[in-house]
């Protein structure tokens, strides 16, 4: 199967879970990037089962209007049953990279919100180590440099991403060379540094659910919730 044949089977396997729980005034967070793109065509066959969604990215905002489906801001809405999105990377207990498209800040927000994260990614995205995709911080311009070197005493080595600017008007930089043993501790330094709006670990919020392409099929991870 085609890396695109992959990410085709783990989004139709998303809406296979929403469909037999969703109402008509259910309300989906969904992802950004391209398997998110996958999510988005198939969940608009059943667009008359839900009200609609909530988006982490202008780009997933305007595909899903182009389907129809109606796109609410975050603050109007009291709660969300799903998020569905891809990741970078997921190691087996469900942490993520994310951030590859930049949208890690508003996709880090939603899934906060959501009671079920479903992440979905083909194969090739689960490792034992997190930390061979670079790491994406979002930063506020002006703090930059001084991000940098504090990522460096850190660890890292860190890549101002060039011609890149977020929904929110910041900036990037993707920290290489990093083996992440504990990504709850890395995820909360990073925070802690001033001038950091968000960093691509999902690890205090993990995913619930991991559906994995395979040559084989999907399979199915699910973590075990406290």
């Amino acid at each position: 199967m085609t890396q695109d044949e992959l990410k085709q089977a783990v989004a139709q396997a998303a809406v296979d879970i929403l469909l037999p729980q969703l109402e008509d005034k259910s309300i989906v967070g969904v992802g950004t990037g391209s398997t998110a793109n996958f999510f988005i065509d198939a969940l608009a066959r059943h667009k008359a089962s839900f009200d609609g969604a909530v988006a982490s990215s202008e780009a997933t905002a305007e595909r899903l209007r182009q389907h129809g489906i109606p796109v609410y801001d975050l603050n109007s809405v009291a709660s969300l049953d799903f998020y569905v999105d891809g990741a970078d990377e997921s190691n087996h207990h469900l942490e993520l990279i994310k951030g590859g498209g930049a949208a890690l800040t508003r996709e880090k927000i939603v899934a906060a919100v959501a009671r079920t994260f479903i992440c979905i990614a083909d194969q090739s995205k689960l490792v034992d180590t997190l930390g061979a995709f670079p790491l994406p911080v979002e930063v506020i311009p002006m703090a930059r440099s001084h991000v940098a070197r504090e990522i460096v005493r850190l660890g890292g080595d860190p890549v101002y991403r060039q011609g890149v600017v977020t929904d929110n008007g910041n900036v990037i930089l993707d920290v290489h060379n990093m083996q992440i043993h504990d990504p709850r501790s890395l995820e909360e330094k990073l925070n802690a540094i001033v001038g950091v709006v968000c960093n691509g670990l999902f690890a205090a919020r993990p995913a619930d659910i991991l559906l994995l392409g395979t040559s084989e099929g999907v399979k199915r991870m699910e973590r075990a919730r406290p």
